[in-house]
């Protein structure tokens, strides 16, 4: 297999650099609330610290890929309100769905 040129690896990792992707944030207090709200809780891992020790690496291998992580904190209020609106349950599908649009809203407010 032909090993890919210099100008193609740059295309490529300029490609990956743009990307960015929402992580899911929370402190102790809104971990806990969204938690006990949660359709899916065994999604969560046992404690905080632990889901914190998670997000962490995760953000880390983001960004080690050269992807854009950005921590988008859920405000347990300001989302069950979008789940309401959005006829949503509070799963991991519409955390995931509300920390992206909260991006693209972000994105779009600086553009």
């Amino acid at each position: 297999m032909k090993k890919p040129s210099l100008q193609q690896r740059l295309k490529a990792k300029n490609r990956s650099q743009s990307l960015i992707v929402a992580v899911t944030w929370y402190t102790e207090e809104t971990w806990s609330q969204v938690k006990a709200a949660a359709t899916d809780p065994e999604c969560f891992e046992d404690s905080f610290a632990k889901w914190e020790a998670v997000a962490v690496k995760a953000r880390r291998e983001f960004q080690r890929s050269g992807v854009r992580a950005i921590e988008c904190q859920i405000v347990p209020e300001e989302f069950f309100e979008w789940c309401a609106q959005n006829n949503q349950v509070n799963n991991s599908t519409s955390r995931a769905e509300f920390v992206s649009a909260k991006l693209s809203e972000a994105i779009n407010t600086k553009a």
